[in-house]
């Protein structure tokens, strides 16, 4: 079998994996976000944190909670980081620096997972379950309810209450996030990830020594790590490492469990507005912007020109040979689109262009089909953009499921789409000007620049992969990257709910024969040139000078 053939087989079988999992997990999903029952764990935690899960909350105060709640995270995790040399199971790892604390805490609770260390040589057994995978559960809970409660405000109205956030955080926890972990986890395990707590042991005896390697809790890490859209893995080569990753076919799951809760919750979507129209049509959105790019991607890939690369089937550099280059591309793909960012290829040595697809999927704000909850209220703001773009060619108020997208709804909407590339941009042309940070690059020239540009890009968007030709543990990038990631999470969060209350205190608008109909082919047409232009317009000049030059040079 040729390898373009195994790798179009491969994404057929995704997406037949994904078809059959979306109406059941998207109304699932929906019935636990509309459900006003709650489990017995469900009160025990409630009275635990002394929250009251009945009371509704409108956008001020579901905000507080979220922002609360994160930064209790962030100091948590960063404690538990500087006091790791004197903790059980610390493997004798010492304490992680100060900066590299403050860095890692903000990548896991941002549901970034940016790692600058080798993980498995910085992190004990307690930081990784009780500090790390603790934050991929609930990280990801908070994407999903911040999407939720943006749902809520369309499908609401003459009221500003938005539902009760510390119900919406532990349901998503213990209904969703939890049960489908477990069971993903026993997968893992059966196909031979690893998943234990022992300690560091010497494997074979080779010329120049022995080679060390600690066990872990890997196997369920990894499932919510994908689940989640986290991406940071217990090994520093991430999904490339046979413990996390074992055979090809955990390959291919493992993209099935990254992608199957985003794209099931256009379903959730569609239910809670009572349009499963609306829903497929943001679907349909995101499926051709992913497509589009696994297409492009592995045609850059398998079709770039050389005698190497064709007696190698494709660009094999930097790829694992268990998965090649069709498993690699889909992978990148998928994981630069949904803020994952786990990787089970080195993306630096992916060809010039190929690079450069993976950092536009970041930069358009992974929204196809994006991270969990994050993916579903990001291309929601980049659909009012598009409707008021078509209310301005017809000269008529823009409507999106009944409600006018007025001055103040725009304003939200476009506060939230300058916030990361700002600082993408911003803290790009720092580390350019400044002459410290560049020894931190491998590469000069273009490669150079698409390194940091990627960092960046990467934190900025809470996507965590990295094109791993920079040296970011020091203290300029773990500082930087760190701020870039709580910026990047929390701030475009304010204007999803401040845009949510505000839709929810509308009255409804009724349809009429000059409605735009947002769930035709021709609204999903604008909303993806939307996307595209928006995106090209913003970060051309930046992709100019770093993959497209080096791509267009090769």
């Amino acid at each position: 079998m040729s390898p373009v053939l195994a790798g179009v087989l491969q994404l057929l079988a995704l997406v037949a994996a994904l078809a059959l999992a979306y109406i059941p997990l998207g109304d699932y999903m929906a019935r636990v976000y509309s459900s006003d029952k709650h489990w017995r764990v469900e009160k025990w935690i409630y009275k635990g944190i002394g929250a009251d899960p009945a009371t509704e909350m409108r956008w001020p105060a579901y905000l507080r909670g979220v922002l609360a709640f994160s930064a209790v995270g962030v100091l948590f995790l960063y404690v538990l980081q500087r006091v790791q040399g004197v903790l059980p199971g610390s493997l004798g790892f010492r304490a992680i620096d100060p900066d590299q604390a403050f860095n890692t805490a903000a990548s896991f609770v941002s549901n970034t997972n940016w790692q600058s260390y080798y993980g498995e040589q910085a992190m004990g057994h307690v930081v990784q379950t009780a500090g790390l995978a603790v934050q991929n559960f609930v990280s990801a809970a908070v994407g999903i309810a911040v999407a939720v409660a943006l749902v809520r405000g369309f499908a609401r109205s003459r009221t500003g209450e938005l539902g009760n956030f510390w119900s919406d955080l532990v349901r998503g926890t213990v209904r969703i996030l939890i049960p489908l972990s477990v069971v993903a986890a026993i997968v893992l395990v059966a196909c031979g990830a690893i998943q234990n707590f022992s300690g560091i042991h010497e494997v074979g005896q080779f010329t120049g020594g022995s080679q060390q390697w600690n066990g872990g809790a890997v196997a369920s890490q990894e499932a919510v790590k994908e689940l989640g859209t986290n991406g940071g893995g217990y090994f520093n080569a991430n999904s490339a490492h046979p413990f996390e990753n074992p055979t090809p076919f955990t390959n291919l799951f493992e993209i099935f469990l990254l992608l199957v809760i985003p794209v099931a919750m256009t379903r959730t979507f569609g239910r809670m507005v009572g349009s499963l129209k609306q829903g497929y049509a943001i679907l349909a959105t995101m499926a051709t912007i992913w497509v589009g790019f696994v297409a492009l991607m592995m045609w850059t890939e398998f079709a770039h020109h050389g005698p190497a690369f064709q007696i190698a089937g494709g660009a094999m550099e930097g790829k694992e040979q268990r998965f090649g280059v069709g498993a690699s591309s889909i992978f990148a793909v998928s994981t630069t689109l949904t803020s994952t960012g786990a990787v089970d290829s080195f993306h630096s040595s992916f060809t010039g262009l190929g690079g450069g697809i993976t950092i536009l999927g970041m930069q358009l704000g992974e929204i196809a089909p994006g991270g969990t909850g994050s993916g579903l209220y990001g291309i929601l703001i980049l659909a009012v953009i598009a409707v008021f773009i078509a209310g301005l060619m017809v000269g008529r108020t823009p409507e999106y499921l009944g409600k006018k997208i007025g001055t103040r709804e725009i304003k939200f909407a476009a506060c939230y789409i300058l916030v990361t590339p700002a600082l993408v941009l911003v803290f790009t042309a720092a580390a350019m000007a400044l002459p410290t940070p560049g020894h931190s690059m491998t590469n000069s020239g273009a490669h150079g620049f698409s390194e940091i540009l990627y960092a960046y890009s990467s934190g900025a968007n809470n996507n965590g992969s990295a094109f791993a030709g920079l040296n970011a543990d020091t203290q300029w990038f773990n500082s930087t990257i760190g701020l870039a990631m709580l910026l990047g999470r929390f701030l475009p969060m304010v204007f999803v709910l401040a845009l949510a209350g505000s839709l929810a205190e509308q009255r409804p608008v009724p349809e009429t024969a000059g409605t735009l109909r947002t769930h035709k082919p021709l609204f999903v047409g604008l909303l993806v040139g939307a996307i595209l232009i928006i995106t090209g317009l913003t970060y051309f000049p930046a992709l100019a000078l770093g993959p497209l030059a080096e791509g267009l040079a090769s």
